[in-house]
């Protein structure tokens, strides 16, 4: 039985007819010199030719479909199906898809994980703006009342952190300058404004000390940031009006602008040259605590 052809009798696959048939051979007659041979012939009917059909179908033609069907992927291509449904999950904006439980475990370490290290909310500041006496001139900046002032804040007041913007040599005109710069950079709760002295030092005009404090204090309270307004007072030996002046400045700006003041950072131990270093105008790494004590006392109530 041999296949040798195959017939499409029809549109599907089961219409082609590949059944070999057999029918005996006759006999020669007995005037043929053929010998009669003992194994019949085979034969393939319908007699429409002759063929050899591959071992593998490259194709095939399957019968139309009786209604519109929808394209679905080919079952070779596809490992294993898994069934999905649109969930929601406690947190609004997400949706979840039910999954693999270790799948769905090692997502939610990796959102846990992400969510442990994102950073804290900001804290808020306080900024210290002022000139060498904030700015720990002639001692280590450890050991500066602003230095002390943080170590205190992370004690009584955790939630605040203090960014000190001082310049040892900075006028109120220079101040002034900046201070739009500063105040969008670090966006402060509090700003503890301590300049003037070395205008007072230079014998610059108290009329123009006095206006750019007014500017700096109104910039500073448009942002809703507290006022802290530190004072100076000038030695006698720059004669009594211009010293008198002077200290009249940070009461009369305090008044009007309501801010929170200290009359004077160097309040009792002005006197004491052993508190001051060889310049006698900056004061000891020893003075620094009793400075910030003179700031503590006002800057307290602020911090609500």
């Amino acid at each position: 039985m041999v296949f040798s052809s195959a017939v499409s009798a029809g549109r599907s696959w089961n219409d082609w007819n590949t059944n070999p048939t057999e029918r005996p051979r006759k006999a020669a007659r007995a005037s043929s010199s053929i010998e009669k041979m003992s194994t019949p012939s085979s034969s393939i009917l319908p007699e429409l030719g002759v063929s050899s059909p591959a071992r593998i179908a490259s194709s095939v033609d399957f019968p139309d479909p009786e209604a519109p069907t929808i394209a679905t992927a080919s079952p070779g291509v596809t490992a294993r199906s898994i069934s999905r449904r649109m969930t929601r999950s406690l947190v609004p904006l997400f949706t979840t898809l039910p999954m693999p439980r270790a799948i769905r475990t090692l997502l939610f370490s990796m959102l846990f994980a992400v969510a442990v290290g994102a950073p804290a909310a900001p804290e808020r500041s306080i900024l210290v703006y002022g000139d060498s006496l904030s700015a720990a001139y002639g001692i280590a900046q450890t050991r500066g009342w602003v230095a002390l002032l943080e170590e205190r804040l992370k004690r009584e007041q955790p939630d605040y952190i203090v960014v000190n913007a001082s310049i040892s040599g900075e006028t109120t005109a220079g101040g002034l300058a900046r201070i739009g710069k500063a105040l969008a950079q670090h966006r402060p709760r509090v700003v503890i404004l301590e300049l003037g002295a070395n205008d007072g030092l230079r014998g610059l005009p108290v009329a123009e000390m006095k206006k750019n404090l007014s500017a700096m204090i109104g910039q500073t309270q448009k942002t809703g940031a507290r006022v802290l307004l530190v004072g100076m007072q000038m030695p006698p030996n720059y004669g009594p009006d211009y010293a008198q002046a002077f200290e009249g400045v940070y009461p009369e700006l305090a008044k009007r602008h309501k801010t929170a003041l200290v009359p004077f950072l160097l309040d009792g131990f002005a006197e004491k040259p052993e508190l001051f270093q060889p310049d006698r105008i900056h004061p000891t790494a020893a003075a620094q605590p009793l400075m910030l004590e003179r700031v503590w006392k006002a800057l307290r109530p602020l911090l609500r």
